[in-house]
């Protein structure tokens, strides 16, 4: 006999709820996302109108003051992104009600404080980015050449390491080659195919993404790492290799949308640096507890990665985005905001600190 979704969703609800309640604040699948339950089925959400979403917030026991504003927010930004990405803050853990006082406009500036962050830190991101364009183009062409020959040829990378011989044929055959032989979206790429039949690599990288950056560099021969890696201070090789690996994780955050405060990178984490030494940060065994794969390690990579002037205006804004968002919010403290950010209290000393 074939059950009805109603009768379904009757049987599955106290596994779909458990699941959801495993779910962490901070990184794993975004709040709000499908989910799975056993036996492979997704159970969809299902469509509520602008009326049945505020409805749903309120029986939450989530202040709505403003309905009218609270509806035009979620036409704007989408209960998905907006109540979804932000509301596990200021839940009860147990009841999964908001919790006492809680208002919508606290989840809103939370959303926006967010938002900011976002700018700040990619408009930053954009500088690193370019510098390495211009850094690795510049070393590349000194070592091998302005031919496009050069950079779609394995042995002028770090081919001798067996482990990199199918990553480096990957870089060429799926990120380099292509714009050489398939008609581009850039006109500057097509003038000089048609014109001097040759993409010299300096015109190559204004179109290659930062992950792909990363990965050029990372695979790069290690005279071509160490001649890029000397223009900013203190870090060797490896080291910049992981924070690039790092920062265009960071970097698809920000230009995707996603929720950057709380946001935990899955597979790579900065190097342990002087920097986490000199500020004292909590360990577990031998792992630092911040600024590895956090939000902290964006601040710690841009301490090393920006010059000295542009960090401190950098940091003077973060520092105003936070106050700000304290200000207007007075469900979350100071202290549970930077613990979300994987910021220790003593942050602002970073700018004390030599990096070395």
């Amino acid at each position: 006999m074939l059950l009805t979704n109603a009768e379904i969703s009757v049987i599955l609800y106290p596994v779909i709820r458990l699941q959801k309640l495993a779910w962490p604040v901070t990184g794993g699948a975004p709040a709000g996302a499908p989910f799975f339950i056993p036996g492979g089925i997704l159970m969809p959400k299902p469509f509520m109108t602008y009326a049945q979403q505020i409805q749903k917030m309120k029986d939450k026991h989530l202040l709505i003051p403003d309905e009218a504003a609270a509806e035009t927010a979620l036409r704007t930004i989408g209960y998905f992104s907006l109540v979804s990405g932000y509301k596990d803050l200021f839940k009860n853990p147990t009841t999964r009600d908001y919790r006492d006082g809680t208002t919508f406009d606290d989840i809103l500036a939370l959303y926006h404080f967010d938002e900011s962050l976002r700018e700040l830190t990619l408009r930053h991101l954009l500088h690193i980015e370019q510098h390495i364009r211009s850094e690795l183009s510049y070393a590349f062409c000194q070592s091998f050449g302005d031919s496009q020959n050069a950079y779609i040829d394995p042995q002028n990378y770090h081919f001798t390491v067996v482990a990199n011989q199918r990553e480096i044929n990957t870089l060429i055959k799926k990120f380099l080659e292509p714009p050489l032989t398939k008609k581009t979206d850039y006109a500057y790429i097509e003038h000089h195919k048609r014109v001097h039949q040759n993409v010299p690599l300096w015109v190559l990288m204004n179109m290659l993404t930062f992950g792909t950056l990363s990965k050029m560099y990372a695979l790069s021969k290690p005279q071509i790492q160490s001649t890029v890696s000397r223009e900013f201070d203190s870090l060797n090789e490896r080291q910049l290799a992981q924070i690039l690996q790092v920062l265009t994780v960071f970097r698809n955050v920000c230009a995707h949308g996603e929720r950057l405060f709380s946001y935990r990178c899955a597979r790579h984490d900065i190097p342990d640096l002087p920097l986490h030494k000199k500020l004292a940060i909590p360990q577990k065994g031998t792992q630092y507890l911040y600024g590895k794969k956090d939000y902290f390690s964006v601040v710690i990579s841009f301490r090393y990665l920006l010059p000295h002037k542009e960090f401190l205006d950098y940091k003077t804004h973060l520092v105003r985005l936070i106050e700000k968002a304290i200000n207007k919010n007075q469900q979350i403290s100071e202290a549970k905001l930077l613990e979300l950010m994987g910021m220790p209290l003593n942050w602002k000393k970073i700018t004390a600190c030599k990096k070395v």
